[in-house]
C-alpha cells in the first residue's frame, strides 16, 4: 500500500473523524442486511456504531476546547492580552542595570 497520497498535515482527530462514517455505514448495513442471525447482527452493529461515535469524540472535544479556549473566546482574549503585557517583563530593568543606572 502506497503512502504517497497521505496528507501529513491531517491531525489524528481529523483522521478519526474520517473513519467514523465508514464505521457508521457498516453498522447500518449490518442492521439492514440479513447476512447474519438477528442477535449476532444486532450485537456487531451496536459495536460498530459505538466505534463510529467514539471516532467522532476527539473531533467533538477539540471543537469544544476551541470554543472555550480559542482566540475569539473570552479566555483566549485574556490570554493574548496577558502575553502582550508579560512580553516586556524585566526588559527595562535589565537595560537599566546593564547601563549602571540601578
Amino acid at each position: 500500500m502506497s503512502h504517497e497520497n497521505v496528507d501529513p498535515d491531517i491531525e489524528w482527530t481529523e483522521a478519526s473523524a474520517l473513519a467514523s462514517p465508514a464505521l457508521l455505514g457498516a453498522a447500518a448495513g449490518l442492521i439492514l442486511g440479513e447476512v447474519m442471525h438477528d442477535n449476532a447482527r444486532r450485537g456487531v452493529a451496536i459495536g460498530l456504531a459505538a466505534l463510529g461515535v467514539a471516532a467522532l469524540m476527539p473531533l467533538a472535544v477539540s471543537g469544544i476546547v476551541d470554543l472555550i479556549n480559542g482566540p475569539h473566546s473570552r479566555r483566549g482574549v485574556q490570554r493574548r492580552i496577558r502575553g502582550i503585557r508579560d512580553a516586556g517583563d524585566g526588559f527595562v530593568e535589565t537595560q537599566l542595570e546593564d547601563a549602571g543606572v540601578i
